[in-house]
């Protein structure tokens, strides 16, 4: 099992606005392709214009695949036009985390 962890960082007072259109324009599609994430938060304190969200995957291959088809989905490339367009987003980050040897996946 591996986790991709993504956090995006939002001009200062857009971050309702981004996670209002991507409520109604990203969000559908991408839990088509991917499923549902394990984590979908807001930053509450510290950095208050960013959010985070996890996928999890069964390995890199599976990964792939599903952001591969992802991004062939005329949908989600249009939700990438309305988001690059309203200009909103300024930073994001990605990390692939694999779980402890402990952790229970």
């Amino acid at each position: 099992m591996i986790y991709d962890h993504r956090t995006y960082t939002c001009r200062p007072g857009t971050i309702r606005k981004q996670l209002a259109m991507y409520a109604e324009h990203g969000w559908p599609t991408q839990r088509r392709h991917l499923g549902d994430p394990v984590v979908f938060a807001a930053t509450e304190t510290g950095d208050v214009n960013a959010y985070v969200h996890i996928w999890t995957y069964q390995n890199a291959a599976d990964r792939d695949r599903r952001r591969q088809s992802l991004q062939q989905d005329p949908a989600w490339t249009a939700y990438l036009k309305m988001s690059a367009e309203a200009g909103n987003l300024i930073s994001q980050k990605n990390s692939i985390l694999m779980p402890a040897p402990f952790f229970p996946s």
